[in-house]
Formats: structure tokens, sequence, C-alpha cells
């Protein structure tokens, strides 16, 4: 049996054809690598848009608590004359703010007292929504709905908040008659309860 030798440039031939398909394999790595990060990137995107929305939503549930509070505290409302006694501007009004929150018409009247060195507030639970909750929850003194709209991206429960009468220690507020001050802190929901936003404020009662 004779051995047929290839020519020489066969032989380059079949060389150039095997570095080809390498050539080939590495690009088509190469191309799917990017794609799978591309890919990746346009989650993260989504995945933060959708929790920026969320935050969103839920701070505005929050910004709304505030507002409610103003009428509890201020009026006009439709809560009983009890509740609006509540809120008289003087340090009377201590008397009834309890530690660990009030309960019917005193609901969500804390004593600013710190609760094991911490702000009363941070141990409040503000996701109780049952009928043992210490928290206001929006337009229970008031009257007052939440307009979220009926379709779409909505909060998934109503906002709550306390309130705190604290001292008047505004420089020459003192006067002859000691004044107090509210310290209000509400709880906004984004579409999952889960998601949360917190916002406080201190309010004078005219």
């Amino acid at each position: 049996m004779k051995h047929i030798a290839l020519p020489p440039s066969s032989a380059r031939l079949r060389g150039s054809g095997g570095f080809s398909l390498i050539t080939t394999l590495i690009l088509l790595v190469v191309v799917t690598m990017l794609g799978l990060g591309a890919s990746q990137m346009v989650l993260l995107s989504e995945r933060s848009t959708r929790f920026d929305r969320d935050q969103q939503i839920a701070f505005q549930a929050a910004e709304a608590a505030l507002m409610d509070a103003e009428f509890d505290i201020r009026g006009p409302n439709t809560s009983l004359a009890q509740r609006l006694a509540r809120f008289t501007g003087t340090p009377d009004d201590k008397v009834n703010y309890s530690v660990g929150c009030g309960t019917g018409t005193l609901l969500g009247l804390c004593s600013d007292t710190p609760v094991n060195n911490k702000p009363v507030w941070y141990g409040v639970d503000f996701t109780d929504a049952s009928a043992s909750a210490r928290t206001v929850k929006f337009g229970d003194f008031t009257g007052r709905s939440l307009s979220t709209g009926t379709t779409g991206i909505r909060p998934e429960m109503l906002p709550r908040y306390i309130i705190e009468a604290i001292d008047d220690k505004t420089p020459g507020s003192s006067g002859t008659t000691p004044k107090v001050l509210y310290r209000v802190t509400a709880m906004g929901f984004g579409p999952r309860k889960e998601t949360q936003a917190v916002v406080q404020m201190i309010f004078r009662k005219e």
C-alpha cells in the first residue's frame, strides 16, 4: 500500500480551518458572556426602578399620615370631643399620654419617656393593624380617606402614626405659661408590607 503525501498547500488549509473553528468558538463564548452581562444589568436596573417606585409610594403614604395627624391635633375632624381635649398645647396633655401608647380615645398618644434607653417610636409596632394596635390608622379620628385610586400600584395597608407631647424648649417660648409640642411619627407602606418609610415632624398647635 502506498502512502500519498498531501501537498503543502492542503496541509496549510487544514491547519487554518482548525484555527478558524477555535476563533469562532472563542467569539461565541465572548458574545454569550456579553449577552449574560447585559441581561443581568437590565434585571438589576428593573429591580432598582421597582424598589424606588415602591419606596416613593411608602414615603407619600407616610407624608399623608403626617397631614392626617395635623387634622387630628388641630381639627377640623370627626373625632369625639374627648379626643380633641387631649391637644390643649399645655403640659396638662402629658397626663393622658401613656408609656406604650394608649387605646380608645387615647389611641396612639404616647409618653415621650424613653423605653430601654430608646425613643418611644422605635419600639412601637406600626405594622400591627389588629384591634389591639397602639397606633392610629389614617382616618381613624378625622374621617378622611386616603386617595389611592382603584387600579394600579397601591399601598398594601393604610399608613399609621403615633403622637407624643413633648416640652416646648424653643428659646423665648417658655414665658409664663408652659407649652408642649407634638412629635408625630408616621409609617407608610408600599405595595408590599415589607416596604416601609418612616417620617417624623414636630407640630406646634396654634
